[in-house]
């Protein structure tokens, strides 16, 4: 299962950056008592008594942006909601209930994750008192913290720890859901059909939500799936309706919903500022993905399939790692083996691997490559483990986070893709200060 989320949120000024600063023991966010300074989401990983969990600062809710940005941090807002697991409900004991948190737990209502309301700002025990008047707002358990005089801060994180889903380790073969995803015309609903009307399937359509995709199950070769169709989209100069705007919102609802990807192209057209957009979600949800080349029976004659792998490696390289299938929705050929190699990637994102493997691995590419000088001084590294699956969340301890450039820990990523089982999906990569009295315990002494 992938780490546990945990989103902060609260209106403006009540203390959401500087709780997330508190709770990673850094200074990763900054506090400023100007309303509106944080805008995207920042994320980082939390350990807490041998559980991990990411933790997200978000914006304030219900401000607006004096540089016009109030929809883009209310989408980060969002996305932030929909991905948690447990969310903290932040508010100001000092400046006590306030409008703005009413609208906040309105947002909230129907949000059927645990909340926990975390009253901040109290800095003396007598001041909890007056937190009283949050149980009002009629969600969450109450806890009195205070970031600045470090007030139960490990009351809070049991509070969490309680709350986190519980780990799954039983070896099963779930339904595997795919979303269909794309601009207008490339083909997907028929390839939908195609799936539907093959042999060997059982099919049975599963209407969503007034505004939401619809879901075809099916089964292949005795596996089941479950096809997430969602509509075409556009730009967004070019979306006329409500509904064509409401498109995006359900393709990124299926992203967030998929086991695997497939991304659909035309092989008569170029990639677009639309499957830019797709793709930049899926990269941000580490989501598997397939690059899927549809109507190739008009063009395989003329192109060769490499020109189309280095055309798309060019436009995506963040993705070099994809798999490409070139297809004929409308005929079905090669859509079984497009759907093997789904399940293929299925798996790879759900697997494990053994802390001894995974150090070992790590040694011989420090051995190849070290890491280079930083001020002066080689970074350590001391052990390496996988802490989640669905990606694989690979933590590194080491002496100095900031010690590994980019480029370095892009080696570190490549080398695992190439020799575990991760090959053709996204790994999250942590490093993590761990201080050690003993450098001998180094992997790279």
């Amino acid at each position: 299962m992938p780490v546990p989320q945990v989103a902060i949120v609260g209106r403006p000024n009540v203390g959401k950056s500087s709780l997330f600063n508190w709770l990673a023991r850094r200074r990763l966010a900054i506090v400023d008592d100007y309303e509106g300074v944080t805008r995207d989401r920042m994320t980082t990983l939390i350990e807490s008594e041998d559980q991990f969990f990411e933790l997200t600062d978000t914006g304030g809710l219900g401000i607006e942006d004096p540089d016009d940005l109030t929809a883009d941090v209310r989408r980060q807002i969002e996305f932030a909601i929909n991905s948690a697991d447990v969310i903290l409900l932040v508010v100001d004991v000092q400046t006590g209930l306030m409008p703005l948190d009413e609208l906040v737990v309105e947002r909230l209502r129907g949000v059927e994750r645990p909340v926990i309301l975390v009253a901040n700002k109290s800095d003396q025990r007598h001041q909890d008192i007056h937190a009283d008047e949050f149980h009002r707002l009629g969600r969450g358990h109450l806890i009195t913290v205070s970031t600045t005089q470090n007030r139960n801060r490990e009351e809070l994180l049991e509070l969490i720890r309680d709350r986190l889903p519980p780990s799954d380790e039983t070896v099963n073969v779930p339904t595997m859901k795919l979303a269909i995803v794309g601009r207008r015309n490339v083909g997907k609903s028929t390839f939908v059909n195609t799936l539907a009307e093959t042999d060997r399937m059982i099919v049975s359509e599963v209407p969503g939500t007034t505004r939401d995709s619809v879901d075809v199950h099916f089964e292949v070769d005795g596996q089941t799936f479950i096809a997430i169709d969602t509509p075409g989209l556009r730009k967004r100069k070019s979306q006329r309706t409500d509904l064509e705007y409401y498109g995006m919102h359900r393709a990124q609802r299926s992203i967030r919903r998929a086991d695997v990807v497939l991304m659909f192209f035309d092989a008569n057209e170029t990639t677009s500022k639309v499957d830019k957009q797709l793709i930049g979600y899926v990269i941000e949800n580490y989501k598997p993905c397939i690059f899927v080349i549809n109507k190739w029976d008009l063009l395989h004659d003329t192109i060769p399939t490499e020109r189309w792998v280095r055309y798309l490696r060019r436009q995506f390289p963040t993705l070099s790692y994809a798999p490409i299938a070139f297809i004929t929705g409308q005929t079905g050929k090669n859509v079984k083996a497009l759907m093997n190699h789904s399940s293929m990637l299925f798996k790879q994102a759900r697997e494990r691997v053994s802390t001894g493997q995974l150090n070992r691995l790590l040694r011989s590419a420090i051995e190849a490559h070290q890491p280079p000088l930083y001020q002066n001084r080689r970074p350590k590294i001391y052990y390496a483990t996988q802490v989640a699956t669905e990606p694989p969340t690979i933590v590194v301890m080491c002496n100095d986070p900031k010690a590994f450039s980019n480029d370095y820990q892009r080696y570190l990523m490549n080398v695992m893709r190439d020799h575990l089982k991760f090959g053709e999906v996204p790994i999250k990569m942590y490093l993590q200060k761990r201080a050690r009295n003993d450098e001998e315990d180094a992997i790279n002494r």
